[in-house]
């Protein structure tokens, strides 16, 4: 099993990353954007980023701390690690 952990606020993904784990996605894009305080401390709206890519990667681009995670990352999937088992579902695929 070969896997990399990305420590996104040290090395956060870029353009090209983000957008790579985006087309591999099995969950909703907007799902990629935490909505916690800091989200709301930004007054975001939700629905901004709502099958919308390219807001998606702007907002993280500008604000790492909102990505949600974990997120793996395989050859041809990527999946948000949330509930755990979805983990271990993952990893055994891979």
């Amino acid at each position: 099993m070969k896997h990399r952990v990305v420590l996104y606020i040290k090395e956060p993904p870029g353009r090209e990353e983000l957008e790579t784990i985006i087309s591999r996605l099995e969950d909703p894009v907007e799902d990629l954007v935490r909505k916690d305080s800091k989200f709301k401390k930004l007054e975001l709206d939700p629905e901004t980023f709502v099958d919308n890519p390219d807001a998606v990667i702007e907002i993280l681009i500008k604000h790492k701390q909102l990505l949600q995670r974990p997120v793996l990352v395989g050859e041809s999937k990527a999946i948000i690690g949330r509930p755990k088992a979805r983990i271990v579902e993952f990893l055994s695929e891979v």
